[in-house]
């Protein structure tokens, strides 16, 4: 890719960071396949979570050319130990390479290259990239979501029986809630940047997750989904800040407003 240093850097808008992130994120993309579905490395992290060489690969190709194009702004990633000079930073890159790393490793197609631009806790700019189906989700705050430059919404639905929930089907077992779920449509993804980008684009209604999640997993798509229409809380319906000193949030729930409402109905976990 070319070079895209400091000096293009005019006015501090986060247009002009979209610019610079889908290039990057494409580059990205192309050499996350080149891994893809071949022979390499791979090994289990201290929390015992999977990583690649891909995964590195992926991250320092993205920190070397965001941060040279914006060498003021902080860094928090999946792959890199954490600094908390970042806290410091007004604006903050917040990425995850590879997102979905089990299905990467598993040659299944549900993972994603997940990018953030947070000022100030909260999403300005976002991509969240597809690459085996070179589907590119972007937002920039205020100025809606896009799929492949296709202006995007969430869906209107607000029912909760029969809705389409991307999710892990246990994560509603009965002893997780004090009152019991309907049927829904479940489909698992593994990357949960995608499970929100898929309700950002009216693909899926909602998605919950019990588990927790890193800012990394969710700053990009949370803005995806906003300016989608739609809204992403935690279970007490709490917005989601990033860049804290532990960049952890504990549930998560997504939809369009009006089938969010009927999720803070149901959210009373045991």
């Amino acid at each position: 890719m070319k070079s895209i240093t400091a000096s293009t850097h005019t006015a501090s808008s986060g247009q002009n960071d979209m610019a610079v992130l889908e290039e990057i994120i494409r580059s990205a993309g192309d050499l996350a396949l080149k891994y893809f579905r071949r022979d390499f490395n791979h090994w289990k992290k201290s929390d015992n979570t999977p990583v690649s060489e891909a995964d590195i690969a992926v991250n320092q190709l993205l920190k070397h050319h965001l941060l040279e194009a914006r060498p003021d702004y902080g860094w928090l990633s999946e792959e890199t130990e954490d600094d908390t000079a970042r806290m410091s930073k007004r604006r903050v890159w917040v990425v995850d390479p590879i997102d979905g790393t089990r299905a990467f490793l598993r040659g299944r197609e549900d993972w994603t290259i997940s990018v953030a631009l947070v000022e100030d806790g909260r999403s300005i700019a976002a991509s969240v990239f597809h690459p085996t189906s070179q589907t590119l989700f972007t937002a920039t705050a205020g100025k809606g979501a896009y799929v492949n430059q296709k202006r995007i919404a969430t869906t209107q639905e607000q029912n909760l029986p029969h809705c389409r929930m991307a999710a892990n089907s246990g994560a509603f077992r009965s002893e997780y809630w004090r009152q019991a779920w309907p049927e829904m449509d479940i489909t698992s993804y593994n990357s949960m940047a995608l499970r929100l980008a898929h309700v950002a684009q009216g693909q899926e209604d909602a998605t919950v997750t019990i588990r927790p999640k890193s800012d990394w997993d969710l700053a990009a798509a949370d803005l995806l989904v906003q300016e989608a229409g739609g809204r992403v809380t935690t279970l007490e319906g709490r917005p989601l800040i990033y860049n804290g000193i532990h960049p952890v949030h504990e549930t998560i729930a997504a939809a369009g407003p009006k089938l969010h409402k009927i999720l803070m109905q149901q959210n009373q976990i045991v």
